[in-house]
């Protein structure tokens, strides 16, 4: 990452990851004076995060290479009422042990953006249910809810567009409590200021205004633009679902190709979200035209995955995509299915493959793509998907049309 030694907030702006702020005079003096804490919040309502919150975690990324210090809160409380802010229903109940379970997860995604630990900016993990969990109902109404009124939380479109559906009482009273998490924030570990998206700015203004009416401290909100792709799908969401940021959820091959494949027009802003090249570069090379345009994407591609999966994986995914796009034979990044021997024995088809890998939803669907010309077999279109997998290899190669391989390769 390039030094910071300039205007924090304007490089901020500059980079696109700014939609508003409540006090930009007060927020870059508060820079300048710095160190100061920031949060950013998460719900455990999966075991990974995703590439929509990756914009979130990038900006934090920026304040702590400037010597802020990031926290990062996963609501352990408030996953279990979900965040009713622009949704049409409410969010699935989760039991605790399956929120236990995506905090772990969320936290290994913490761990590969920021450094965390107990240094003076170094990132902390922080708990909604240490404090909410034990806060009585009386005891909130006192300290929160005589502060808003309900006439004016009604005039927040993040509200109002849920009456038009259902909105409970429980999911009413989030706001309330994002408010009294930034203020606990405040108290506990000095933290002056609340990231999150567009969507969240309500929420943000309230935990401002609940300081400024308890007689605490002064409190910033800056929210990012909410981001979706040029052609239209929401930042996060591919043609095959989401694009997670976990591993274990999908393969850095499959993360390097979402960024490969990504649409012309989002390569020079994606350059400036999602890499850390300096700003002179992202302009260069979001102007590029024609072929040269497609090496500005495999350079997005392996900063990217890099940063989210380290320089191995990036290698690996773009001699992987160099293989299958050239005919070599390395597949090594590839994600991989592994085949028992004696499946490969008893004829299993390369329509259950495809289903097995993920790149067909169904058989009926995997011998649709093979009519379709889409199912590939080591760079070889394959007209029947019911037909056995076969070969003395140990090797292949499954395609789903252009962007979508898979290695078979079978378990020693």
């Amino acid at each position: 990452m390039p030094p910071i030694d300039t205007d924090l907030l304007a490089l901020l702006e500059e980079r696109g990851f700014v939609h508003q702020h409540t006090d930009a005079d007060g927020l870059r003096a508060a820079f300048a004076r710095g160190p100061l804490t920031a949060y950013l919040g998460f719900d455990a309502t999966a075991d990974s995060l995703h590439v929509g919150h990756l914009q979130g975690l990038m900006l934090m990324r920026w304040l702590q290479h400037a010597g802020h210090k990031p926290l990062l809160l996963i609501g352990g409380a408030t996953t279990r009422i979900g965040d009713p802010s622009f949704r049409d229903s409410s969010r699935p109940m989760l039991d605790d042990a399956t929120i236990a379970a995506n905090m772990r997860g969320i936290e290994s995604a913490f761990r590969r953006y920021l450094r965390l630990g107990d240094g003076a900016s170094d990132a902390q993990v922080v708990d909604n249910a240490d404090w909410l969990d034990g806060l009585g109902y009386l005891e909130f109404l006192n300290r929160v809810g005589r502060h808003f009124s309900v006439n004016r939380l009604l005039t927040f479109d993040a509200v109002r567009s849920r009456l038009e559906h259902s909105l409970s009482f429980q999911e009413f009273g989030y706001t309330l409590l994002q408010a009294y998490d930034f203020t606990e924030l405040a108290r506990r570990h000095g933290c002056t200021l609340q990231i999150g998206g567009a969507d969240q700015w309500a929420n943000i203004i309230n935990g401002v205004e609940l300081s400024r009416r308890q007689d605490g401290p002064q409190l910033y909100g800056l929210t990012m633009p909410l981001l979706t792709t040029s052609d239209g799908r929401k930042m996060g969401k591919s043609a095959q679902g989401a694009v997670w940021l976990n591993a274990e959820r999908l393969a850095p091959f499959d993360f390097w190709q979402f960024w490969r494949n990504c649409d012309d027009r989002d390569v020079g802003r994606f350059l400036a979200l999602f890499s850390e090249l300096p700003m002179a570069e992202v302009r260069r090379l979001g102007a590029l035209q024609g072929a040269e345009l497609n090496e500005a994407k495999i350079v997005l591609a392996n900063e990217a995955t890099r940063l989210g999966h380290g320089e191995a994986a990036a290698q690996a995914a773009a001699n992987a995509a160099r293989g299958v796009f050239d005919g070599a034979a390395g597949l090594d990044g590839l994600p991989t299915l592994h085949l028992a021997p004696a499946r490969l024995a008893a004829g299993v088809s390369l329509a259950e493959l495809a289903v097995e890998a993920g790149l067909a939803a169904s058989r009926s669907a995997a011998r649709r793509l093979a009519a379709g010309g889409g199912l590939r077999l080591d760079g070889v279109a394959v007209s029947d998907a019911e037909q056995p997998l076969d070969g003395t290899s140990g090797e292949w190669r499954l395609s789903a049309g252009r962007k979508q391989h898979v290695r078979i390769a079978l378990a020693r």
